[in-house]
């Protein structure tokens, strides 16, 4: 029989790696994806992670959770309640499967794990962000059912050459 993929609270002694490896992977995201530089991009991730979880796992309506396969931790699930336009929410702040455990399904099993948690707390909508660069993590969202609402995108326009000005009619 196949171990079946759960939920378990992150402990007190397990909070200070995982703290660290989210906003280096947060950091590392908005550096990459986000198009930001990189001594930027690990101030935002140090002040954001502070901002969110002030009082770490005991910050109210936040929970971290491990994700459990059998007796083997196998990733981790960051989701807080929040009010977004007028409605409660589950919020996905993280999930990641460890690199070892990837491509076995445990991230979709991962992302029921956080809608049937959602239910549990009466809470009948849930939300996120993505980075565009993510293909694999937003792949698995819209499989889910989940929608993209709104697309950010950027151009960096250092290095290229200047356009003239031109003089364009109105109509």
């Amino acid at each position: 029989m196949r171990p079946e993929l759960s939920l378990r609270p992150l402990r007190d002694t397990e909070y200070e790696a995982w703290r660290k490896h989210v906003t280096d992977g947060y950091a590392a995201e908005i550096e990459t994806l986000g198009d930001t530089p990189r001594r930027a991009a690990r101030s935002k991730a140090k002040a954001d992670m502070a901002a969110i979880l002030p009082e770490g796992l005991a910050t109210p309506g936040h929970w971290v959770f491990a994700l459990v396969l059998g007796a083997q931790r196998v990733g981790r699930l960051w989701l807080a309640e929040r009010t977004m336009d007028g409605r409660r929410v589950m919020y996905v702040y993280d999930v990641e499967i460890d690199e070892r455990h990837r491509g076995r399904g445990l991230g979709r099993g991962a992302m029921l794990l956080a809608e049937a948690e959602a239910q549990a707390r009466g809470i009948s909508r849930m939300e996120l962000n993505v980075f565009g660069g993510n293909d694999a993590a937003r792949a698995l969202y819209r499989s889910l059912g989940y929608v993209e609402r709104a697309v950010s995108m950027g151009k960096d326009l250092e290095g290229l050459p200047t356009s003239r000005s031109r003089r364009h009619r109105s109509l």
